[in-house]
C-alpha cells in the first residue's frame, strides 16, 4: 500500500482476506460508491477515525461498484454500509451514514 496508515485504506476483492479478514487487528470497512452521496458525506468521519484508532484498527474502504463478488457475498444491499470485522468475523454493522460515536463505540468493544 502507499496510502499511509493516517487515511483509509482502498481495498480490492485480491486483497480483502489479507486486509481483512486475516488482520491482527480491528478492520472498519466502509462499502461505498463513487455515485453515492451519502458515501461521499461519510468520507471526512472515515478519514477521522482513521487517525483516531491509527495503530489500534485499520479502517478500509470498498467500492462496491468494482468489487461486486465481495459486497454480495456480505449482502450489501444499501450504501453506505460500514460493517466492523475482528478475527475474520463481522462483529458490527451500520447501514447509511452514522454519526462518528457510532463507529466509536463498535471500534471500542474491539481495539
Amino acid at each position: 500500500m502507499n496510502q499511509t496508515a493516517t487515511h483509509p485504506i482502498a481495498i480490492t476483492e485480491s486483497q480483502f482476506a489479507d486486509e481483512v479478514l486475516n488482520s491482527d487487528q480491528p478492520v472498519l470497512v466502509d462499502f461505498w460508491a463513487e455515485w453515492c452521496a451519502p458515501c461521499r458525506a461519510l468520507a471526512p468521519v472515515m478519514e477521522s477515525l482513521s487517525q483516531d484508532y491509527e495503530g489500534r484498527a485499520k479502517i478500509a474502504k470498498l467500492d462496491v461498484d468494482s468489487n461486486q463478488q465481495i459486497a454480495m457475498q456480505f449482502g450489501i444491499r444499501s450504501i453506505p454500509t460500514v460493517m466492523l470485522f475482528h478475527n475474520g468475523q463481522v462483529v458490527d454493522s451500520f447501514i447509511g451514514v452514522q454519526p462518528k460515536a457510532a463507529y466509536e463505540q463498535g471500534l471500542d468493544k474491539v481495539v
